[in-house]
Formats: C-alpha cells, sequence, structure tokens
C-alpha cells in the first residue's frame, strides 16, 4: 500500500509538473527554469545596483566616480611618480582602460561570493533556481559600468590631447567597445558562478579573494605591461611565461579594449586575441554554470 501511494503521488506531481524540493533538477530543466527567470534577474539586477548608493549624498554617481578616482591615483603612482609604462605610448590611456575594466573584474568575483551568503532569507523562503542569484548581481555591475565607459572613453579620447602623447581618434573600431564588454560579462558571469559555489562550501575563502585578486591585478597588465619584464628572463622561462601571460583571460580581454580604443602600433586589432576572448567567456561561462548546478541542493542549507 505504501508504494502505491508513492507512485500515486509522484504521478500526480508529473502531471503538473511539481518538483520535489531540494533536489538538482537535470540540467536542461535547469537551464530552461533560469532563462525563464530572465525578467525577475533583470529587476533583481538593477534593484542591487541602486540600492548600493542610495544612502550617499552623491547617490548613482559614485558608480562613475569610484572608477575614475580609482584611475586617477593609478595614472598619478604607476604612470607619473614610477613611470611603470615601459613600452606604452600613451600611459593614461593604458592606466585608464585596464582599471576600468578590471574593477568589474574584481567586483564580480567579490559579488558572486557573497551572491548566496546575502541572499540566504531569499533562498529559504521562495523556490527558484539559485543561478538565478549570480547572474543578478553580475548584471547589476553591469548596469553600473555603462555610464563609467562613457567616461572611460572620453578620458581616453582627452589623453590624446595631451602633448607628451599621440593623439587618440575615434574610429571604427570603437563600435567594437559593447562586444568585447559583453563578452567579459559573460565571462565574469562564469567566475561569479565558480566563486558561489566555493565560498558556499567553504565560506572562509572569502577572505582569500581580495589577496587573490590584487595578485591578478598586478599580473595581469592592468596599470603596466607585464609583459615588458620578461625579456630579462632567460630563453626557456620567457618561452613558458611569455604565452601564459599573453593568453591568460584578463590579459586577452584587456589587450582587446586597448587595441579597439587607442591606436597604439604595439597593440594591433588581433583577431587571434578576439578568438582568445571569445572561448575563455564561453568555456568559463560553462564550465561555471556547471559547477554551480552540481551545488543546487546544497544552497541555502549549509
Amino acid at each position: 500500500m505504501p508504494d502505491t501511494t508513492s507512485q500515486e503521488r509522484q504521478a500526480i506531481a508529473k502531471q503538473y509538473g511539481l518538483m520535489q524540493m531540494g533536489v538538482r533538477p537535470p540540467l536542461g530543466r535547469y537551464i530552461r527554469d533560469v532563462a525563464s527567470r530572465w525578467a525577475f534577474i533583470r529587476v533583481l539586477g538593477t534593484a542591487t545596483a541602486y540600492s548600493k548608493n542610495q544612502n550617499n549624498y552623491l547617490g548613482q554617481l559614485w558608480a562613475v566616480l569610484n572608477p575614475t578616482l580609482n584611475a586617477i591615483v593609478y595614472v598619478l603612482i604607476f604612470g607619473i611618480l614610477i613611470d611603470a609604462s615601459r613600452g606604452v605610448e600613451n600611459t593614461i590611456a593604458f592606466i585608464v582602460i585596464g582599471t576600468f575594466l578590471f574593477r568589474f573584474v574584481e567586483q564580480s568575483v567579490h559579488g558572486g561570493s557573497k551572491s548566496i551568503a546575502q541572499k540566504s532569507t531569499l533562498i529559504r523562503s521562495l523556490h527558484f533556481p539559485r543561478a538565478v542569484l549570480p547572474i543578478a548581481e553580475v548584471v547589476s555591475l553591469l548596469t553600473t559600468l555603462v555610464p563609467a565607459l562613457v567616461v572611460m572613453c572620453v578620458i581616453v579620447l582627452l589623453s590624446g590631447l595631451l602633448p607628451q602623447y599621440p593623439p587618440v581618434h575615434v574610429t571604427w573600431s570603437w563600435l567594437l567597445l559593447p562586444f568585447i564588454v559583453a563578452l567579459l560579462w559573460l565571462f565574469n558571469t562564469g567566475v561569479a558562478f565558480m566563486v558561489a559555489r566555493a565560498v558556499a562550501v567553504t565560506p572562509d575563502l572569502d577572505n582569500v579573494i581580495g589577496f587573490v585578486m590584487r595578485l591578478v591585478m598586478y599580473g595581469s597588465g592592468v596599470i603596466f605591461p607585464v609583459t615588458h619584464y620578461v625579456s630579462s628572463l632567460s630563453e626557456t622561462a620567457q618561452a613558458i611565461v611569455g604565452p601564459i601571460l599573453d593568453y591568460q583571460p584578463i590579459g586577452v580581454f584587456l589587450y582587446v579594449a586597448r587595441s579597439i580604443l587607442t591606436q597604439e602600433p604595439n597593440i594591433p586589432q588581433d583577431p587571434v586575441m578576439w578568438a582568445w576572448a571569445a572561448g575563455w567567456a564561453v568555456v568559463t561561462f560553462v564550465a561555471g554554470f556547471i559547477i554551480f548546478w552540481r551545488g543546487e541542493e546544497r544552497y541555502g542549507r549549509d
């Protein structure tokens, strides 16, 4: 009799599309479930972006002021005082593009790490695919990045007016900027998935992320060309370290963005780098999504 009752319940649940709580759904169903929540993701993302600065006097203006002030500090220290921009003609453009875009990466990592812990009440109250939360977090950062990108482009353009730098012109390649930003958003979302899963399982990792991102910043050519210093290594070390620095994801995205906005001869448009950027974005997003999905039944319970 108990078996018959269990079978009847399963039949009724299947008839009305009901799913058992706390069980990871199949990957195909999970993807469809996440895609059907896009309106919720968009609203949650924009609401999160708005709430971050609503208690400040300048409000949403800080979405532009923060990366701008950050870039000014690095330009003053590394571009003027230390003069670490070896092999770069336009130091200001190089550093500004690097800091604005890397800030998007860094905030996505930190946002992903907190996307589960900060929404524990929501997770326990409502039934929805948890992948919505990291996606919404990166969407919120993308909404604040858009006006910051306008400021970034203006600074890059004005830097060409300084006598010590070559002029910067608005060319057709500037139209490619939204495409590399879209690939970077895809990459950041994949990383946010991975970090969200890792921190949900091991909360102590959240304390290490800041140090890791600092290491990534200095090793990815954000504020100075790290590949320039490879020439001082032995030939064997150059053959190993050089390609790693050239084709690691952050370096690839920054190279493509700089080749779009500047006309420096040492940063030309390169289809190979575009292919690497697309590859990093797709592989990271897919891998991150699967990694996050595999821990679906644990979120909000650990």
